[in-house]
């Protein structure tokens, strides 16, 4: 029986060689970062230099928020003058869900279809500061959409629900 020696060193060393391998694991685990389901933190971002220069070369009144909680977080802007004067700015509402508000001096119909991400218009108006928004619906984003006297549309989509819409839409100033 001279081979069944060998057939045991073999079944050693694949013991051996597990455990190795399962310590450098254990050891990479501990020291290495990992999610442990803790949501990252939403980072604010500073809009006042984008909005002043969006408010100075846009063909419209760009809108911004004012008197918004600090519970509304900024966390995207972006001003695109060659773009049909494109604004964005992007809002971590305080129940963790997404607003953004859009405007544009371009087509309609196309910056509506992407701003709501392809809602539909429900038919229903809200009346806010004396103008009438239109609420859209059925695609990834609800929104209201405010159609401006200087060819552009204002749009105030998200995941949020149509009540914090609204109050995102109530706080704008346009100028």
């Amino acid at each position: 029986m001279a081979g069944s020696n060998g057939k045991q060193k073999s079944a050693l060393d694949m013991v051996l060689s597990l455990g190795v391998i399962l310590l450098a694991a254990g050891v990479v685990y501990l020291f290495i970062p990992h999610d442990d389901g803790k949501e990252a933190a939403v980072e604010r971002v500073d809009y006042r230099v984008e909005l002043l220069t969006a408010r100075r070369a846009a063909s419209y009144p760009v809108a911004a928020p004012v008197g918004l909680p600090d519970s509304w977080k900024p966390t995207s802007v972006r001003f695109e003058g060659d773009k049909s004067d494109a604004w964005h700015l992007g809002f971590h509402g305080p129940d963790g869900q997404y607003v953004v508000i859009k405007q544009s001096a371009g087509k309609r119909g196309q910056f509506i279809d992407e701003a709501t991400q392809g809602s539909e218009a429900t038919g229903k108006t809200e009346r806010i500061d004396g103008r009438s928004w239109t609420r859209y619906s059925g695609g990834r984003y609800d929104a209201l959409v405010l159609e401006g006297d200087k060819g552009e549309t204002t749009v105030v989509a998200g995941t949020a629900s149509f009540g914090k819409l609204r109050t995102m839409a109530e706080s704008l100033e346009m100028k």
